[in-house]
């Protein structure tokens, strides 16, 4: 049997679409009945208390993939009490942040790198990814229609979060079959209200967050839930934030509470480097190619806890900081090693410590011109 030229030609286009082209899946928009009223003072929004009209909920089913994404009314989810995530954990989660420029525009910072971290987590937790045009996609227009939310007050912003969970109700410990993606927006206050001051970090020694081979380099609760215990204990001896050391021999630097950390020794920028057990941030990967464009050395290496103390014994130690969404820059002011306390440039913030937090944040909203190409206007 032959077929006409064009047959033929329509043919091969069908099939290279079958395996080349990727359809975005529209989300299917449901209206609310009646919407809240937005905070009137937005210099007493707090963080992660207020939540905004609408959230995005996408299913996964085995042998069907990620369907039926929904913009849809906030409210609870209706789950089963054996659903998987709340036996054994399966979940991940990012986060991120929308800014309102002063002409009006909406921007985010870097989107794409909290996308990909999220699959990588996925892959660590036996997750099924997520297509990366499709969660942009799901994810802007979801804030496009939350546009209004997001604050105008100066260093407000408006927090998302993405976070998939297992829901298969079974008891067993092995990868669920079905899914739930969500997207939650939360309008956040400026984390300084009364600026950008040092903080005091207490260095935990007897408990530890991750491991290698273990899932600290992913956003999964599992890792936070780990760390609240000595959280509470430095809150009660007043620090602000734990510093954590490595699981096998409480010797080396890690993180800073939900942070990753940096220390100037002398004419170097130090930063632990990243492995199984340190979360690979987005403001870290950030502070590193902005500290390289401008010249500094900024190393990404193994730090123990004496060269720390020999460096501040010997006054060499000149700043310190952690770097993360919530907070940007959080200058350090005060480490307590527990056989010695160290007060940091004077319990002051330090040069590049404010010339990373001026510029960071000028970026994200738009005060100044983005050469990096992180910023991706959305409304």
């Amino acid at each position: 049997m032959h077929f006409p030229f064009e047959y033929v030609i329509l043919g091969y286009i069908l099939i290279w679409g079958m395996f080349f082209l990727k359809p975005c899946m529209k989300p299917l928009f449901i209206p609310a009945a009646h919407l809240k009223e937005k905070p009137t003072d937005e210099s007493k929004l707090g963080f992660g208390r207020i939540f905004t009209d609408y959230m995005l909920v996408v299913e996964y089913e085995e042998g069907k993939g990620w369907y039926d994404p929904k913009i849809m009314p906030y409210g609870p989810i209706e789950l089963s009490p054996a659903a998987m995530v709340l036996h054994y954990a399966q979940e991940v989660f990012e986060g991120l942040k929308a800014y309102r420029t002063a002409d009006d525009h909406i921007q985010l910072f870097r989107p794409i790198e909290n996308i990909r971290r999220m699959n990588r987590s996925c892959d660590r937790l036996c997750i099924p990814q997520l297509d990366e045009d499709n969660f942009m996609e799901w994810m802007t227009e979801l804030i496009t229609i939350e546009k209004d939310w997001v604050p105008h007050a100066p260093a407000a912003s408006l927090y998302i979060r993405p976070f998939i969970f297992a829901t298969d109700p079974y008891v067993g410990v092995k990868p669920s079959h079905t899914y739930k993606f969500i997207i939650i927006l939360s309008p956040v206050g400026n984390y300084y209200p009364e600026g950008v001051k040092p903080v005091s970090i207490y260095v935990e020694h007897e408990f530890t967050r991750a491991s290698k081979g273990g899932t600290g380099y992913t956003k999964c609760g599992g890792n936070y839930a780990a760390s609240i215990k000595s959280q509470v204990k430095a809150g009660q001896l007043g620090y602000t934030q734990v510093l954590w050391l490595d699981g096998a021999e409480r010797k080396y630097i890690e993180e800073v509470g939900t942070m990753n950390v940096f220390f100037k020794i002398g004419d170097e920028i130090v930063t632990p480097e990243k492995g199984d057990s340190i979360l690979g941030g987005i403001t870290r990967m950030s502070v590193l190619e902005l500290l390289r464009h401008w010249g500094y050395t900024a190393n990404e290496r193994q730090l123990s806890v004496a060269e720390l103390e020999k460096a501040a014994k010997a006054g060499k130690l000149v700043e310190a900081f952690g770097s993360g969404t919530a907070a940007v820059i959080s200058p350090i002011g005060l480490l307590d090693f527990g056989d010695m306390k160290v007060t940091i440039n004077n319990g002051e913030i330090g040069s590049v410590t404010q010339k990373l937090y001026d510029t960071l944040t000028d970026i994200q909203w738009g005060r100044i011109s983005d050469p990096f190409g992180w910023i991706k206007r959305i409304v």
